[in-house]
């Protein structure tokens, strides 16, 4: 495996030259030279090097260092990148006893390249590499671990994850990412280990589990969090599903039916708010779960309700944000909805955009399609489905009607026209002028072509309005048309 100069984007080597001029020494190092290797894009640049933060500085114009461990971001005002913004540059370390599982007791910097190597988690993640040497420094083998596609420990897997428990996670996450395989030692420690998550905060376990359903294979990463003893210590309430059967409808049980729908979220690379929603949108149904001897099967009548309390309170536990919460909670709330086009109604249709806003409509439709899915069956999304989503954009959609105009009957009877139908008409005359040409749609316009129109005898502006009134009805009704066409229910 070899790395090309030219991958290596110019704000990194701008970063890197200014070092070694300086006369330092510089390594892109880490998940970057992985990638790589592997032929991705990486999401971040992380640079290392013996000079100190206060020499960091000093060899850049603008930078700012605000943490413990020695990280100096160095801005690049220019990159057109967003994570290409800043390039972190952090000196060679080493690194004390971790007493708590969590950070270092102490940090020392260090003048050689290897120290700061044999600190790192992963072997996949112990690379460095110097564009200016044309070097790639691998001494635990993590190039054969590609080749491999393992993630292995650097040294003793337990040492590992006892200084830092939230290893745990990240092996399960860059496994995800990746479709690697975690290394059957490593793989035994982390069972072992598992217990000392409780000692994480809930905050950096949320963000790893953040980026274990923006993987690509969240359902790898679940199943394996599951196997090693993890999951309990993330969301235990999705394990309650495991075993849970349900009805004729679903080919899986509760935890396969909820990773599967969270998985098909992840294929079809959608929010991370669906993806939350889609992993936890049956949590309820353990807890609702009702045998009917009338149907012989199963029923999980209110789980949807009881599923939105608790997925409110997993979110709030990892604590996510508060927008996050409510909006995942909602549509999990929601994702049980009516959408029998044969019985539904428009206005149905319009209580559940009022329900869940229509910013968030569409995400929920999303939801339905990977709960269908999630259930084994193979089709996205049946004619009923598609019908619903027509009856939504109808719903959403602005009527052609009068109340677009940019005048009203209260303007005509300023006017001086009374009360009565010739208001009605003049306004539905004025809509046709306006459908025609949207520009006409001024005040100044509007006013001005109205008194026109209020100079003619009755049976001459009845006429026009009436006509005008049809040709609108006949514009609604191509719109709504083009919409049925869109979603092939025409």
């Amino acid at each position: 495996m070899q790395i090309s100069p030219s991958k290596i984007p110019p704000e990194v080597v701008r970063v890197t030259e200014g070092l070694e001029k300086a006369g330092f020494e510089a390594w892109i190092v880490g998940g970057c030279v992985r990638d790589l290797l592997l032929g991705r894009t990486p999401k971040d640049w992380d640079v290392t090097t013996n000079a100190s933060p206060e020499q960091i500085q000093a060899t850049f114009e603008h930078t700012y260092y605000t943490n413990e461990f020695g990280t100096v971001g160095v801005v690049n005002d220019d990159a057109t990148d967003e994570r290409l913004k800043v390039v972190e540059v952090t000196p060679y370390r080493l690194e004390g006893k971790y007493s708590d599982t969590r950070r270092p007791d102490s940090v020392e910097f260090s003048q050689n390249i290897a120290d700061d190597l044999k600190r790192r988690d992963f072997t996949v993640n112990a690379l460095a590499y110097s564009a200016d040497k044309g070097q790639l420094l691998d001494p635990y083998e993590g190039i054969k671990d590609i080749g491999t596609r393992w993630i292995r420990a650097v040294g003793e897997p337990k040492e590992r994850f006892d200084e830092d428990a939230l290893r745990i996670m990240r092996a399960v996450r860059i496994a995800a990412e990746l479709d690697f395989t975690i290394e059957p030692k490593t793989e035994v420690a982390i069972g072992e280990s598992a217990a000392q998550l409780e000692k994480i905060s809930k905050e950096r376990i949320r963000d790893e589990f953040v980026r274990i359903l923006n993987s690509s294979q969240p359902m790898k990463a679940l199943i394996l969090s599951h196997k090693l003893g993890i999951l309990k210590y993330i969301a235990p309430e999705l394990e309650a599903g495991i075993g849970v059967a349900q009805n004729q409808a679903h080919s899986f049980d509760v935890f396969e039916h909820n990773i599967r729908s969270a998985q098909h979220a992840a294929d079809k690379d959608w929010s991370l708010i669906v993806r939350l929603s889609a992993l936890f949108h049956d949590v309820g149904k353990p807890k609702s779960r009702r045998w009917s001897d009338e149907k012989k099967d199963w029923t999980f009548h209110g789980h949807e309700v009881v599923g939105a309390r608790m997925t409110k309170k997993i979110l709030e536990n990892l604590k996510f944000s508060r927008e996050t919460i409510d909006k995942a909670t909602s549509l999990v709330r929601w994702h049980m909805f009516f959408s029998d086009p044969a019985k539904v109604t428009l206005s149905a249709v319009r209580r559940i955009v009022a329900n869940v806003g229509k910013e968030h409509i569409w995400d929920l439709i999303n939801l339905r399609i990977c709960d269908r899915i999630g259930t084994g069956r193979p089709k996205e999304q049946p004619f009923r489905l598609r019908k619903y989503q027509a009856m939504i954009e109808q719903a959403m959609r602005d009527p052609i009607s009068v109340g677009m105009l940019q005048i009203d009957g209260r303007k005509i009877m300023e006017l001086g026209e009374k009360p009565g139908p010739r208001i009605g008409w003049t306004l539905h005359a004025l809509l046709e002028e306006v459908l025609e040409d949207p520009a006409r749609n001024t005040a100044e316009y509007l006013e001005k072509r109205a008194g026109e129109l209020l100079e003619m005898p009755d049976k001459e502006l009845r006429t026009i309005g009436e006509e005008a009134k049809e040709a609108k009805d006949v514009a609604e009704e191509a719109e709504i048309k083009d919409i049925q066409k869109k979603y092939f229910v025409n």
